[in-house]
């Protein structure tokens, strides 16, 4: 009877783990992704190439994760605070770019490409801007768990140690850090099956690298 009990409890724990898998993805999916092109890819390091992407932005305190009011801000505004009170659809990644203060840092939506094509409307509420964030060349490093200050700056850390290896360097941008963080998954997705990544520029032209290989946020042909 023990035996039995154990079982059942073991296999609803897998089917739950399952199900959270599937949630999270096809939620993630669901929604229209930053498109880039990958240059280079080495398991978890990748080279990339963005395009412009027009952003709404607000200030964040790096370890709140949100709870700071500053992820409704952003909510707000894609639900109709703006000038055209256009609602607006969620776009992944959501983007941290650190401004070089020690506890701040900047949370950006990305804007859909039909929304910054047509004109992204003015915010109407406080501390919230629309921005401009330039393409060029990044190396990307994916990691999952909880964003904090602690495992980003772990993660920067082997990142620079890849592109060390490879003979990538850095942009020099004495406004920002050239760092950024990028969380694909809503705030209820455990853990272990969040998609993280942290970004540095890098200088342009870059150095040589291989083909051009597709992503899996580039547009179906």
């Amino acid at each position: 009877m023990m035996r039995k009990k154990m079982l059942y409890v073991a296999s609803v724990a897998v089917l739950v783990t399952v199900g959270v898998f599937v949630f999270g993805r096809s939620t993630r999916a669901g929604y229209e992704s930053a498109e880039y092109k990958v240059i280079e890819s080495d398991g978890k390091f990748e080279v990339r190439e963005y395009p412009d992407l027009m952003l709404v932005a607000t200030t964040t305190e790096i370890d709140a994760e949100g709870r700071d009011g500053s992820f409704m801000k952003l909510f707000g505004y894609i639900s109709g605070a703006n000038e055209s009170e256009q609602k607006i659809s969620m776009t992944t990644p959501v983007f941290m770019e650190n401004d070089k203060a020690d506890s701040e840092a900047q949370m950006g939506f990305v804007m859909p490409k039909d929304v910054a094509a047509g004109g992204v409307p003015v915010p109407t509420g406080a501390d919230v801007d629309v921005r401009k964030r330039s393409g060029g060349r990044f190396a990307v490093l994916r990691f999952s768990g909880r964003i904090n200050a602690k495992l980003a700056k772990e993660s920067e850390a082997k990142l620079r140690q890849w592109m060390k290896s490879k003979g990538l360097v850095a942009a020099d941008d004495p406004g920002n850090s050239g760092v950024e963080a990028a969380s694909y998954d809503p705030p209820f997705t455990p853990g272990p099956l969040r998609r993280n990544e942290v970004l540095i520029r890098l200088q342009t032209p870059a150095p040589a690298a291989a083909e051009a290989q597709p992503s899996d946020n580039a547009p179906a042909k």
